[in-house]
């Protein structure tokens, strides 16, 4: 199906089931314990092999020499399998560095070998027995110290962010130096870690010279296509599997070591070989948000309309990697005729920085909206008037480029509202509660819409049931659910009658699930093969599918009902949704007003989020149960970034000292207070026939700077240097009476 015009009155719109907060059909098996995670598959193989991957003592190098016998002559001991042993490989387009060294050693932790024993924990001893001599060589593990020297660099997150290495709009220079009121300000992001609950792990099985692997992966077809290129072995000789996935947050987006290593590992033992990372290894052998110095200039009139805006980033990644698009949103987010954005990328030999849950806009906002905030505070202007004032309904740099469907305003309004923003005290470090400053604070947030090719299989069986096929994952978003409420009101039958099978590649290829493109996407594929399906059965019937009705079961002609079964059963059709030049002509963007109180211990420092309210602006909300569940979960990461969350470098070895969740600190229960999420009542036909759009990463995108905005209306202290820790506030609290 192609979809190049607006959507128009079509069956989604009779939200019979769709928009209802439908529970997840595949929670049971989950609170239950019986969701097949890929390390728990005991249905493939009785009795598995186990992996224990080791990783390189050193960031930057080569290996010398490398002595596995003793390791092999360890109890259980089947197989250690080095780059010697591994045959040829190839690095896949899509990685950064190999996902197995030697000789050459690219970032700590790289996999170097692989031992395979008849137990994990035979396996994880034997590691240790390997013996191998580096001939280390300096790296560059601080970004700080190229700021001002790295160059510029352009690039796609891959995930709907993005921009040139540098790119003007009018003249800047000559705006901001003729601004009567301005800002110049720089923010740093650390260095953070994905911290999904599920490790990186793999099952893998060889038929002869095809490849079966059960891992947790977020996007099917990419991961065949990164195990055909890096095993050098043809697609069609892969298949993956991937069910259940327990979080991913973007570490999962492209395949790891775990995959390749187990598959190495099974063809080399000649039986199934099960591999899961441990949290060390998750931290410093897969990938990370890079670390951001950030420097924003603003320039206003003295009647707060924006006449210059600069946003410029630096981060680092490996050779041959791309920077964090901070500056992404800053393009168009705001108002503003003379512009400035740049990304710069620094050659860093740290370990792989890549996509983390709303790239680009996640760290670009906690710099954007704090600095909106101080520009507000300069003018004397109310932060939320401030915004509004410079709201722009068309893409700032193509000014005849509207956007399909913005309301940005009406999220802050509505949530101003909600949240008792005219309670609030401008004046800074005013507000007492017992021994804690109170403060509020408010951010926009925004995050692209993306579109992406999504196919499905829908069938019809002789007793009515409705089966949909597809390889989209559920990596604990909802889509099982999302996809079952699609086919039952496209077809006209209850949703226990409806069967989703998901994660496997031998399905017609979808979406897959990152950018908070999967549920949008995905369904709109569904859609697709049902209204394939619908043409079929009205052309089986003589008659035109806009004059046949599906609903309770049935197919309704006129007076005339059959059964479903009857009309369709034994039927199965496929098709996919493919996307013409909206996304081109129009700007698809979702926006939402994310509102933040803080307590702030007068005495200590110490920092309590009290209350939180995100007010999403994101079309059509498909099921807003998990919708909700969602940005929840969104908004307490944003309080982890904002608060604790900081991935340690040691600057003289190159890798994340606090590598494990015991010193990695994100947020727990006791850390988030009632939460209040409120989804506008719209539809965005220009996106997709669901009239839906992405709202999973927008949840997170700007709440960081909305707690950073509260702190600093609880104490007058400003930190620009994330996360703002006790240790940053101390010093410089209001005195205590």
């Amino acid at each position: 199906m192609k979809f190049d015009q607006p959507a128009t009155t079509n069956p989604i719109d009779q939200l019979k089931v769709i928009g209802y907060p439908h529970d997840r059909i595949d929670g049971p098996l989950k609170t239950t314990g019986h969701a097949p995670y890929a390390y728990e598959r005991h249905d493939i193989v009785a009795d598995p092999a186990y992996g224990f991957i080791l990783g390189s003592a050193i960031a930057k190098g080569r290996i010398a020499s490398i002595d596995t016998g003793a390791a092999l002559a360890a109890p259980g001991v089947l197989k250690v399998v080095t780059w010697k042993e591994a045959g040829p490989l190839a690095k896949s387009k899509n990685h950064t560095a190999h996902l197995l060294a030697g000789p050459e050693v690219e970032h700590y932790d790289q996999a170097v070998a692989i031992v395979v024993a008849d137990s994990f924990e035979n396996a994880r001893a034997a590691a240790k027995l390997v013996r191998i001599d580096y001939q280390r060589e300096p790296g560059r593990f601080d970004l700080s110290q190229q700021v001002g020297r790295a160059p510029p660099k352009g690039a796609s997150s891959g995930e709907g962010s993005g921009s040139e290495p540098v790119d003007r709009v009018g003249d800047f220079e000559a705006a901001y130096a003729s601004a009567p009121v301005k800002i110049d300000r720089s923010y740093s992001t650390p260095d953070q870690s994905h911290s999904m609950m599920e490790p990186h792990a793999t099952l893998a099985v060889w038929n002869g010279d095809r490849l079966t692997v059960w891992t947790s992966n977020q996007m099917i077809a990419w991961a065949v296509r990164d195990l055909s290129e890096t095993l050098k072995i043809p697609k069609e000789n892969v298949r993956v599997v991937s069910t259940y996935v327990g979080g991913g947050f973007g570490a999962k987006l492209w395949i790891r070591s775990d995959a390749v290593m187990a598959a190495l590992a099974a063809r080399a033992a000649g039986r199934p070989v099960k591999v899961a990372l441990t949290r060390p290894q998750i931290m410093n052998n897969t990938t990370h948000r890079p670390a951001t110095v950030q420097r924003i200039r603003l320039g206003a009139g003295h009647d707060g309309k924006i006449t210059a805006i600069a946003h410029e980033s630096w981060s680092g990644d490996l050779p041959g990697g791309k920077p964090e698009t901070s500056v992404s949103q800053t393009k168009l987010l705001y108002a503003g005729a003379n512009r400035l954005t740049a990304d710069y990328l620094a050659t860093l030999d740290l370990p792989e920085g890549n996509a983390m849950r709303a790239p680009g806009e996640a760290p670009g906002l906690m710099a954007l909206e704090v600095a909106m905030d101080e520009m507000a505070e300069a003018l004397g202007q109310d932060p939320i008037a401030f915004r509004i004032l410079n709201d722009t309904q068309v893409d700032p740099e193509k000014p005849g480029r509207a956007f399909s469907h913005r309301n940005l305003i009406g999220c802050l309004e509505l949530g101003a509202d909600r949240f008792g923003w005219s309670r609030r005290n401008p004046r800074p470090g005013q507000v007492r509660a017992g021994r804690w400053l109170v403060g509020m604070g408010v951010a926009a947030g925004f995050r692209n819409n993306l579109l992406m090719k999504s196919a499905a299989r829908v069938e019809v069986t002789r007793d009515g049931r409705v089966v949909v096929s597809t390889d989209m994952t559920d990596i604990g978003t909802g889509s099982y659910t999302i996809i079952a409420q699609t086919a039952a009101e496209m077809l006209g039958v209850p949703m226990e009658t409806v069967t989703v099978n998901l994660g496997d590649s031998s399905f017609p290829a979808s979406s897959g699930s990152g950018g908070q493109w999967g549920g949008n996407n995905s369904t709109a594929g569904v859609y697709a093969a049902c209204q394939k399906m619908r043409d079929e059965v009205a052309q089986k019937l003589g008659s035109n599918s806009a004059d046949i009705h599906f609903e309770g079961g049935q197919v309704q002609m006129g007076d005339r009902r059959i059964p479903l079964a009857e009309a369709a059963g034994g039927m199965s059709v496929e098709d996919a949704i493919e996307y013409g030049d909206l996304g081109k002509t129009y700007q698809q963007s979702t926006f939402a007003g994310h509102f933040v109180e803080v307590g702030v211990d007068a005495f200590t420092g110490e920092v309590r989020v009290r209350r939180m309210l995100a007010v999403c602006a994101a079309g059509r909300i498909l099921n807003p149960k998990s919708a909700r569940s969602q940005v929840i979960g969104a908004m307490t990461m944003g309080v982890g970034a904002a608060l604790m969350e900081d991935a340690v470098v040691d600057k003289r070895i190159g890798y994340f000292v606090n590598h494990d969740l015991a010193e990695y600190h994100v947020p727990v229960h006791a850390d988030i207070p009632h939460q209040e999420v409120i989804f506008l009542d719209e539809t965005d036909p220009i996106s997709s026939p669901m009239k839906a759009k992405g709202v999973g990463e927008l949840g997170l995108c700007g709440v960081g700077a909305a707690v950073s905005n509260a702190v600093y209306n609880a104490t007058g202290v400003r930190v620009r240097d994330y996360p703002i820790t006790l240790d940053k506030l101390i010093e410089r609290l209001p005195e205590v009476a």
